[in-house]
């Protein structure tokens, strides 16, 4: 664990989340813009959105208006933007044309196959592969004479000597050597920009102070700095997280992780939950497990993150959805429910109000999808299995079950007065609980398993009860 001090007023705290959209918003994803929201309201400051859309072969409109979806969803608005990449090639241009200016970018007219053959050498001979320099300028170097008709990219040129360190809130002090990296193609041979370059340049005009993402990244970051430093920019503070686990220990997967936050509503989570538990995941605040996210905000001061890889867990998820799904406002849970309940031929007319029966089953259920699957006995006729009816409805109750039927015709229609009715009826009769609950549950619901008896009996109403009642006695 480490901190990151308060920042000076001088420096207002500006964060951003940068996703590519190439698919949609992942759950680590949600986790680095989680922290980076909450880290920029701790401190009052901006929450920017980038959409980092230069890869056109894999960036679509779809993923990203998933991504904007997921984060809408979850509740995590953003401040400005979303800015996109796409949109600022005219200012990748310019800086790219001034560094050229400076002597800090060069063309380069090495062809990709040329490449590629200085990476092999550099393999064979034991070393790192790389661009070699060929035509990297240098005093009293001759440059090899341009090949006709070859468009050039433009390279970074990096510093040969020297470290590049920075002091990174969630792993520490981190060092890489320049001559770890080769000179950075920062455009490409039709004048589109690349990756590393369009990051710093976006970084630097939007004032991005800090920077957390996840630690895929760390290579990247020294190539950023490198470029900042180049055209005389200040340099944000980088966080790099920690990746997010399967619940296997192995690097989540579409085939066996929901990876998608898109996928939770799908099943029934509720978004508090999923923040609840992507904020505790790699992150905490003594020993608190559940928090809002108002707590989250005063607490995430960007310390205490965790910098060893969080595993997923879906039984800790469950847990904390059942606390929310127990939290959560009726009738909320009734507009979640309603539409998977439709779709499995629920009738609502004439039945009790979804959001009392929700009340009464939710203490019981991980999700809103299980929750709709449980109040479905409330909205479809019973059923009753002919051969559990022969079981439970014995000569021995019969006379208890129509004395029960008339009952209900006349007690007091709440919990309280069916209860103590049902005791009535089991003392005349000699009966114990089970043997008068069971054949109810099944004339009134046609299942065995339900909450509470008298519970049930209020919901459904005197008059549905006295009808269905009425069908088996």
């Amino acid at each position: 664990m480490t901190n990151v001090p308060t920042p000076a007023p001088a420096k207002p705290v500006r964060t951003r989340f940068a996703p590519s959209p190439t698919g949609y918003l992942h759950l680590g994803g949600a986790r680095t813009a989680l922290y980076s929201w909450a880290f920029a309201r701790h401190f009052g400051g901006t929450f920017v959105l980038r959409i980092e859309d230069t890869d056109l072969e894999r960036s679509t409109p779809e993923a990203v208006q998933a991504i904007i979806e997921g984060m809408a969803w979850l509740g995590l608005n953003h401040d400005e933007g979303p800015f996109y990449q796409m949109q600022r090639m005219d200012r990748y241009r310019e800086v790219v044309g001034q560094m050229l200016e400076a002597g800090t970018a060069y063309h380069c007219y090495s062809s990709p196959e040329e490449v590629q053959a200085m990476r092999d050498r550099a393999t064979a001979a034991g070393q790192k592969p790389r661009y070699d320099g060929t035509w990297r300028p240098e005093p009293g170097k001759t440059l090899p004479a341009i090949p006709e008709g070859r468009k050039p990219v433009v390279r970074f040129k990096n510093p040969l000597d020297g470290e590049v360190t920075w002091n990174d809130f969630v792993k520490g002090t981190i060092t890489i050597g320049n001559k770890e990296l080769d000179d950075l193609v920062i455009a490409r041979t039709d004048g589109t920009p690349t990756y590393n370059f369009c990051v710093a340049i976006d970084d630097l005009d939007m004032e991005i102070s800090h920077v957390l993402r996840g630690d895929d990244h760390v290579n990247n970051t020294p190539r950023q700095i490198n470029i900042l430093r180049a055209i005389g920019a200040p340099l944000p503070e980088y966080g790099h997280l920690p990746m997010i686990l399967g619940s296997d220990g192995a690097k989540m997967s579409k085939r066996k992780d929901a990876v998608n936050v898109m996928q939770y509503p799908a099943e029934g989570y509720l978004p508090e939950a999923i923040l609840n538990y992507l904020a505790r995941l790699g992150w905490s605040h003594g020993d608190e497990e559940v928090f809002s996210m108002e707590q989250v905000c005063a607490w995430f001061d960007g310390s205490h993150l965790s910098n060893s890889a969080a595993q997923f867990n879906i039984e800790k998820l469950n847990w904390l959805n059942n606390h929310y799904i127990k939290q959560a406002d009726n009738e909320r849970l009734a507009e979640l429910a309603k539409p998977r309940m439709l779709a499995n031929g629920a009738v609502f007319e004439g039945a009790p109000s979804l959001a009392v029966v929700l009340g009464l089953l939710k203490e019981r259920t991980n999700t809103v999808n299980e929750l709709a699957d449980a109040a479905m006995l409330f909205y479809r006729e019973p059923q009753p299995d002919a051969a559990l009816l022969t079981q439970h409805v014995t000569d021995a109750v019969k006379p208890a079950l129509a004395d029960f039927a008339e009952r209900c015709k006349t007690v007091e229609w709440n919990k309280a007065a069916i209860a103590a009715m049902i005791k009535e009826v089991l003392a005349a009769h000699g009966l114990k609980m089970p043997q008068i609950a069971m054949p109810l549950r099944l004339f009134i619901t046609g299942q065995l398993q339900t909450p509470a008896i008298d519970a049930v009996l209020e919901i459904f109403g005197r008059e549905t009860v006295v009808a269905r009642l009425a069908k088996f006695i």
